[in-house]
């Protein structure tokens, strides 16, 4: 319906039941739900506060698609989670050894040891030089030596074995094909995210963020969209994702609290932005580490470094400039510090 309206040229504006709710009470006490009174009120709303209300404005098809790829590549990396918590659970059962013998349960690696040693009377088979045998064969690059590893093994507790363990390493395999497809639709969704993120006109916008990358960059594109219109200030974009606090006020109290009506998708894609990118900024990484100084914990110090990426970057989309680090005057000023203290 609302891409109906939009199609015929008329201005659509949200309005949240909350709202409308509160805007009952401006036309009688009572305040009774009736749908005939809430569409009288609010159309008599858009009449006299349309300056207050923003109106619903359309991203581009090529947004909408990213989004749309985006949102779906990240449903197939919890499902690929999901599966790899069932896995890791099943074989606390059927083969112990194999959790935690390298780093991540769907690592490649992993994968290809639950192939070739698939039940426990396969891994009493193994010795060092058989193991190191096989590391070679499928190119290992861990770093971990093969008595490490075979360490692990000795002294993890048994799987079952005989018809049994062969049972339970069918449901192995099971998993291990199920992870297997959802790794090729991740890539695949990948591939598509690149080449679309590749023709998108606000592409240098996001990727010159610091470890932005791809996914990620196409992430903040597609949720903060292309409509400019949508957020006419830095504070509205903020408070929109999640990462501005909430604050009541009345006499002498004040509440700051968590903001829970936002958008869940962009408050996620800009907390994940944010909590990476001080690894690579010096500015972001100090604001983190001052925040947590503050007592705050990494979510919340997350969310604070957040709001403050979001001015700069609402100020690259409004002016469609990239990120240029020489410009950001704090990032420069806390880098000519650093220099004249080591100096």
């Amino acid at each position: 319906m609302v891409d109906a309206l939009l199609a015929a040229g008329h201005t659509v504006y949200v309005i949240a039941p909350s709202q409308i709710k509160a805007l009952r009470l401006r036309y009688g006490a009572a305040g009774n739900k009736d749908d005939r009174f809430d569409a009288y009120v609010l159309a008599d709303t858009i009449r006299t506060d349309r300056r207050r209300l923003t109106p619903l404005l359309r991203d581009t098809a090529a947004t909408v698609v990213l989004r749309r790829l985006c949102r779906a590549r990240k449903d197939l990396v919890a499902h690929r989670v999901a599966v790899a918590n069932q896995l890791r659970a099943h074989l606390e059962t059927a083969l112990p050894a194999a959790i935690g013998l390298f780093r991540d349960i769907d690592s490649p690696i992993t994968e290809a040891f639950l192939t070739r040693f698939t039940t426990q009377d396969a891994v009493d088979w193994i010795s060092v030089v058989r193991l190191a045998g096989w590391l070679n064969r499928v190119k290992y690059s861990g770093g971990t030596r093969p008595q490490v590893l075979f360490r692990r093994l000795a002294e993890a507790p048994r799987g079952p074995t005989g018809i049994h363990g062969q049972a339970l390493a069918g449901i192995t395999r099971a998993y291990l094909a199920a992870l297997a497809a959802i790794r090729a639709q991740i890539a695949a969704l990948t591939e598509q995210i690149e080449q679309a993120l590749e023709a998108h006109p606000d592409r240098n916008i996001f990727t010159s963020l610091p470890r932005a990358g791809t996914v990620r960059a196409a992430r903040l594109l597609a949720e903060i969209g292309d409509a400019r219109g949508r957020y006419p200030t830095a504070s509205s974009l903020a408070c929109i994702a999640g990462v501005a606090p909430s604050t009541r006020e009345s006499g002498k109290s004040r509440i700051v609290s968590f903001r829970w009506a936002v958008d869940k998708q962009l408050r996620d894609a800009m907390c994940d932005f944010a909590s990476d990118s001080r690894h690579n900024n010096p500015w972001a990484a100090d604001l983190y580490a001052k925040a947590r100084a503050r007592g705050h914990d990494h979510p919340h110090a997350v969310r604070i470094l957040g709001r403050a990426w979001t001015d700069i970057i609402w100020k690259c989309w409004t002016t469609n400039t990239a990120y240029q680090p020489d410009r950001h005057r704090a990032l420069q000023r806390l880098l000519q510090q650093d220099q004249t203290v080591g100096g």
